[in-house]
């Protein structure tokens, strides 16, 4: 065995992830190697500034399984790329994702030591995707949705575009979803508003997509408030106060 591959077990040690053949191998080499201890207790430091770093809690369940798809997939050796540039595995090489591989390179052991911070901070791969691509405004209107007090209103506009508000006191947020909503020229834009008795609060700016759109409201919103869409100069309002009668204004009490 040389160094280098000595190198690749002691990232896998260090994770915890030898099969017991080669947490033999390991051992045996440290025997043969006493030199090569310094970079095993280099990787086992990594690893422990790592998990004190994070907050200790039960790593979600699929964070095992997509770092072996992702080893799986990764070359090893010398010609090992970065996990961004992988290709799709080839059905001649399906194998490895029944096992983990028997080397760990040391690109491959930076990949786990993250993934073991990303589990020791409570965020599964999936999860983290997921929250990195969904919109805000998705991300929102699914935690109201989910909320034992969420409420909707919905209103029809002469055009035949339909707009449904949904709102959480306990989420403190609201979502505007609306269909149907006319195409504005460059120079126009969509403002929300919380109007409160009298006074309208802006609440920030949104475009339709075909005449769709999922809009999350900024700020806080309070019992009472009336959702108020008005149609205003591209960025906004100029005065912070509307510069058109609302196309949309849905009460929530």
């Amino acid at each position: 065995m040389n160094e280098k591959e000595f190198a690749e077990l002691a990232a896998g040690h260090a994770l915890h992830a030898l099969s017991d053949a080669d947490e033999q191998l390991f051992a045996d080499a440290l025997i043969s190697h006493p030199e090569w201890q310094a970079i095993a207790d280099d990787d086992i430091e990594t690893a422990h500034l790592l998990a004190d770093a994070s907050v200790t809690v039960a790593p979600p369940s699929d964070i095992r399984a997509a770092l072996l798809a992702q080893i799986a997939t990764t070359p090893q050796g010398d010609d090992a790329v970065a996990p961004h540039s992988v290709e799709r595995a080839t059905p001649e090489v399906e194998e490895p994702f029944l096992r983990p591989p028997r080397r760990w390179g040391r690109a491959i052991f930076v990949l786990a030591a993250c993934l073991v911070l990303l589990a020791g901070l409570g965020f599964g791969i999936v999860a983290l995707t997921s929250q990195l691509t969904t919109p805000a405004s998705v991300v929102a209107l699914n935690e109201i949705q989910a909320a034992p007090d969420a409420q909707k209103a919905s209103i029809e506009l002469e055009s035949g575009a339909v707009a449904i508000a949904h709102w959480s006191a306990t989420v403190g947020s609201a979502v505007l979803v609306a269909d149907g909503l006319e195409p504005l020229s460059d120079d126009k834009t969509y403002e929300l508003w919380f109007v409160r008795g009298d006074e309208p609060v802006p609440a920030g700016l949104f475009e339709a997509d075909a005449g769709d759109a999922t809009a999350l409201l900024e700020g806080v919103m309070r019992e009472g408030d009336v959702i108020a869409v008005t149609v205003e100069p591209a960025g906004g309002s100029p005065t912070g106060q509307p510069t058109s009668d609302p196309i949309i204004a849905i009460p929530t009490a």
